[in-house]
């Protein structure tokens, strides 16, 4: 989509548009701008809103066509967008608003719109936050997955949002950095939308090299498994061992800062399937595993956003990718693999398979002499049990950086919600045949999972995400969300 920032025309009577959006407050009554606008289209807008055919609701929106009679020939179409109680307003309550409205004028057939942002004033609210979110919808609301349909629907029209307001560089930036993030996401919702047989470990790698071609500030490098096994990775090579797809490990090295500073590593699971292993999960909904490697798609989508952005920051993406298959030769409950820390790990559950590839990517992303590591995995159904699907799990061995992720969180409205990795729970994952066991058991699955990659992150200030509730939609929605994306992106940006 293309986006752009104009600066409010002294009268919109005369603006040439298909469609000129007015967010409207309920308890606040039109601009001098629109009042004159109105006028000049004989109090059309004043009458649907006095009559009570649009009172402003969160959301709401109404189209509203400008007759011929006005005499005004450039302005096709106004749409009142809603955006409730101006006493109520936050970045959340536009983003919910914003994101209604660029969802449903897709089925209309103009294909640009202006957007008057002035009429969202408010103290509360920066100018800046909110271009970036009128970005980012804008860019989500564009995706469709057609990849594998034999027949591919019709490309949506709609395709320019200009928004007025001042109009200056910063508001340019925030605009696009914000489309930026919408196609972040877009990217890490298409490869947790392809299927199995076709997003493999080799594809991951492929389209890794792909984006380093596009973009001079990207470096990647693809070890194939004889590499690994170079490395000493048997714990991340065992999960593959079922499946004749191979693994591998991923680095995608974006150098946009300063030349001598350490970069912030981000480790994405790449599970491109998960039938469990020999650890065989149930059929029901095994279909949706193919999305057990959204946390690796999330890594690929902030790592093209901060291209796209041209970011002055340095961060290296790191995917451990590999799939588990119940083969002949696959890893078996009871096994005992030696980890690239040196560490052995007994292998109770194949189907805790995750923390297994994990824990050998984190242990070479010590060699960037990270400032941070953040690892982002569909980890645990433990972690929906406890959070459901509105917010993601947080753990981390340095308080300074979970707030800062946790604020992230709430600034770009993909939450997340700490949970603690005392001592205490370590003492599950005791083994009598290894240094540690994969599981600790039912009880707090979910931190015991974090606890387990705590040990391979000890040198370093580490935090764990589990998106397990947040990386996709079940039902008739069934798709990935992108997210946390948008996370990421606010706390590395900070």
């Amino acid at each position: 989509m293309k986006f752009k920032v104009q600066d409010v025309p002294a009268d919109l009577s005369g603006l040439k548009s298909e469609c000129l959006i007015v967010p409207v407050y309920t308890d606040k009554a039109f601009s001098k701008a629109v009042k004159k606008l109105d006028k000049a289209l004989k109090s059309s807008l004043g009458t649907v809103r006095d009559g009570g055919d649009f009172s402003a609701g969160l959301g709401e929106f109404l189209l509203l066509p400008i007759p011929r009679s006005s005499g005004n020939s450039q302005l096709q179409r106004v749409v009142l967008l809603g955006l409730g109680k101006s006493s109520s307003a936050s970045l959340d309550t536009f983003r919910k608003a914003i994101d209604k409205l660029f969802a449903a004028i897709q089925s209309y057939k103009f294909k640009s719109a202006h957007l008057l942002l002035e009429e969202t004033r408010n103290k509360k609210l920066a100018t800046s936050s909110l271009l970036h979110e009128i970005g980012r919808a804008g860019e989500l609301a564009l995706y469709r997955y057609d990849t594998t349909l034999g027949k591919k629907p019709e490309a949506k029209a709609f395709a320019a949002v200009t928004v007025l307001c001042t109009k200056s560089a910063a508001t340019n930036k925030a605009l696009n950095d914000g489309a930026a993030t919408g196609r972040g996401m877009n990217l890490a919702r298409e490869l947790g939308n392809l299927p199995g047989n076709i997003c493999t470990p080799r594809y991951l790698a492929k389209q890794a090299q792909s984006l380093a071609r596009q973009y001079e500030a990207l470096k990647t490098k693809v070890l194939n498994d004889k590499q690994l096994e170079a490395l000493g990775m048997g714990s991340l090579l065992s999960v593959a061992r079922g499946s004749k797809e191979p693994a591998r490990l991923i680095s995608m090295e974006y150098r946009g800062g300063a030349k001598n500073a350490d970069p912030v590593v981000l480790v994405g699971k790449g599970i491109t399937f998960d039938t469990g292993g020999i650890s065989l999960k149930p059929g029901a909904a095994m279909d949706e595993m193919k999305f057990d490697m959204c946390g690796a798609a999330s890594v690929f989508g902030v790592i093209q956003a901060l291209c796209l952005m041209k970011a002055k920051v340095n961060v290296v993406g790191l995917v451990a990718a590999a799939e588990n298959m119940p083969g002949s030769q696959a890893t078996k409950p009871g096994d005992v693999v030696t980890s690239m820390s040196g560490k052995t790990i007994e292998v109770l559950n194949t189907d805790a398979e995750g923390r297994l590839v994990l824990c050998d990517a984190l242990s070479y992303a010590a060699r960037y002499r990270p400032t941070a590591v953040i690892d982002i995995a569909t980890l645990t159904g433990a972690c929906v049990i406890a959070l459901g699907h509105h917010a993601s799990g947080l753990f981390s061995n340095n308080d300074a950086l979970a707030d800062q992720l946790l604020a992230a969180g709430e600034a770009s409205g993909d939450r997340a919600w700490r949970l603690p990795i005392w001592d205490e729970y370590q003492e599950q994952l005791k083994s009598n045949f290894a240094d540690l066991a994969n599981i600790g058991g039912r009880p707090a699955g979910s931190i015991t999972a974090a606890c387990f990659l705590s040990q391979f992150a000890e040198d370093y200030n580490w935090a764990h995400i589990d998106i397990a509730g947040t990386a996709w939609h079940s039902g008739a929605k069934k798709g990935a969300t992108g997210k946390p994306v948008p996370l990421l992106l606010n706390y590395l940006l900070r």
